[in-house]
């Protein structure tokens, strides 16, 4: 099966979202930010983006890249 351009800018934007789950280059960083580490904002702001992210994924591109029907309900 080809893949689309669309297809594999999706492979490339989750794997950017692995990649930076784990803030590595922020390992050791003893700053704080509003009186939490900034570390903890990094996976804060990373929750946010991967959300949104698998929100527009789970909007316009489920059914055709997960092999489910678009539309209908449990069939």
């Amino acid at each position: 099966m080809m893949r689309s351009v669309r297809d594999w800018l999706w492979v490339v934007g989750f794997a950017i979202l692995i990649t930076f789950s784990i803030p590595w280059f922020l390992w050791g960083s003893s700053r704080v930010v509003a009186g939490l580490p900034v570390w903890l904002w990094w996976h804060v702001g990373w929750m946010v983006v991967a959300s949104l992210t698998f929100a527009l994924f789970a909007r316009t591109d489920w059914d055709r890249l997960m092999g489910v029907d678009g539309v209908g309900g449990d069939s």
